[in-house]
C-alpha cells in the first residue's frame, strides 16, 4: 500500500518507504529492553496489554491526518509487535505437550506463513477498494476479536525462563549463539534487500500487473506453508541440512531474479522456491536459537526478534538506495551477496556446533 499512501500525502513512494525501516528498527531497538521490563509480569495480562496498544495504534493509523502521524502510529504498533515476539514461540514451546515442541513450532510458523499469505493480498484488495485507511481500521478490529479469545481462553501463565539483563552478556559468551545471531541478519538482509521492493521490481522491472504483483505475493507466503510443514516432518532430524540447503536455495533464487523476470512462468516458479527457503531458515535457526539458549528463552528470543528486524530494517534500506541510485533490476543479484556470505558462514557455523532442538530438551 506504499503508493497508495504516497499519493494521499502527496509524497514518492521511497519516501514512504522509509517508514518500513523506522518500524523494524524500533522493534530491532525495544525488543530486548521491553522484555527485559515486563519479564515478571503474569504472561497473559502482558498479552492483554499488548493487543489493547495494538488495537489503540491501527485506530490511530485510521485516522492519521499527516505523515507524521501514521509514523508515531507504526511505532506504537512496532512496540507491540517487539514484546509479542519476544514471548509467544516460548509460550507455545511451554504449552506444547511432550514430544510435540517442533509442531508447535511449526504451527506458529504455519500461522505467521498464512498472515504472509492472506495478509498483503488482503489488505491490497482492501486498500485498492476502500482506501488504505479501512486496512489499518479491519486490523484493529481482528486484533479485538483475538483478544476478546486470549481473555476467553488461555489461562493464567506465570513468567518462568524469561531470563534476566543478568542472562545478556550470558548468552552473548556462547559462540555457537552469537554466530546463529550474525546468520540471522545477513540472512535477512539478503531477503529484503529483495522482496521489499518486490511489488514495483514486478510492475516496473518485469512490466507485469498490479494483481500479477499481488498473486506472487500470494505464492511467495503459500510457499512458506510448504516450507513449514517440510519443516514439522524433517525439522527435528535434519535441521542443519535444511537450514543450509535453503539459504543455498535463496541465493541462486535472488540471482535469477532479473533473468526470471522475463516470464511469468519462471518468476512464479522461482517465487514457490524462494518462499519455502525463507521459512525453513527462519525456523530452522529459531530451533536451534531456543536450543542453544533454553535456559534464557525470552531474552533469547526477544534477541532473535531484533536482530531479524535489524535485518529486515537493513535490507530495505538497501533495496531502497539500490532503487534510487542504480537500477531497481539489480535488487536481485544485490542481495544475493549477503545470501552467499551466510551459505558458506552457515556450512562453517554447523560444522563447528552440531545441535538440535529435541537432544538439548532430553539432556
Amino acid at each position: 500500500m506504499l503508493s497508495d499512501i504516497a499519493d494521499s500525502f502527496g509524497m514518492q513512494t521511497p519516501q514512504v518507504g522509509i517508514m518500513l525501516t523506522i518500524y523494524a528498527w524500533v522493534v530491532a531497538l525495544m525488543s530486548l529492553p521491553f522484555m527485559l521490563l515486563t519479564n515478571k509480569v503474569e504472561r497473559k495480562r502482558l498479552l492483554i496489554c499488548i493487543f489493547a496498544l495494538f488495537i489503540a495504534s491501527h485506530v490511530v493509523s485510521f485516522a492519521a491526518w499527516n505523515f507524521t502521524v501514521l509514523v508515531i502510529s507504526r511505532i506504537g504498533i512496532a512496540f507491540a509487535h517487539a514484546i509479542f515476539w519476544s514471548i509467544t514461540v516460548s509460550l507455545a514451546i511451554r504449552m506444547a505437550p511432550a514430544g510435540k515442541k517442533a509442531q508447535a513450532m511449526s504451527l506458529i510458523a504455519t500461522g505467521t506463513a498464512l498472515a504472509m499469505v492472506l495478509g498483503l493480498p488482503l489488505g491490497r484488495m482492501v486498500g485498492q477498494y476502500f482506501g488504505w485507511r479501512t486496512t489499518f481500521l479491519g486490523i484493529g478490529a481482528i486484533a479485538a476479536l483475538t483478544l476478546f479469545y486470549v481473555i476467553k481462553l488461555l489461562p493464567k501463565l506465570p513468567s518462568e525462563h524469561s531470563g534476566s539483563l543478568k542472562s545478556v552478556p550470558e548468552l552473548f559468551k556462547r559462540p555457537a549463539l552469537v554466530s546463529l545471531y550474525a546468520l540471522v541478519a545477513v540472512v535477512v538482509t539478503a531477503h529484503y534487500t529483495a522482496y521489499s521492493y518486490i511489488e514495483p521490481f514486478v510492475q516496473n522491472v518485469a512490466g507485469l500487473s498490479a494483481n500479477m504483483a499481488t498473486f506472487l505475493l500470494l505464492v511467495l507466503g503459500g510457499a512458506g506453508i510448504i516450507g513449514s510443514v517440510m519443516f514439522g516432518k524433517l525439522g527435528n532430524r535434519h535441521s542443519s541440512t535444511l537450514v543450509s540447503s535453503s539459504i543455498g536455495l535463496l541465493v541462486l533464487c535472488l540471482a535469477l531474479l532479473l533473468p526470471a523476470a522475463q516470464s511469468t512462468v519462471n518468476l512464479t516458479i522461482l517465487c514457490l522456491f524462494w518462499g519455502i527457503a525463507v521459512m525453513v531458515i527462519t525456523l530452522g535457526v529459531q530451533v536451534k536459537v531456543l536450543a542453544l539458549a533454553s535456559d534464557a528463552t525470552d531474552v533469547s528470543m526477544a534477541l532473535f526478534s531484533g536482530i531479524f528486524n535489524i535485518g529486515i530494517g537493513a535490507g530495505a534500506l538497501v533495496g531502497n538506495q539500490v532503487s534510487l541510485h542504480f537500477e531497481m533490476s539489480s535488487i536481485g543479484m544485490v542481495g544475493a551477496v549477503p545470501a552467499l556470505i551466510a551459505l558458506i558462514g552457515s556450512v562453517l557455523i554447523f560444522r563447528r556446533w552440531p545441535v538440535s532442538l529435541e537432544e538439548q530438551h532430553n539432556h
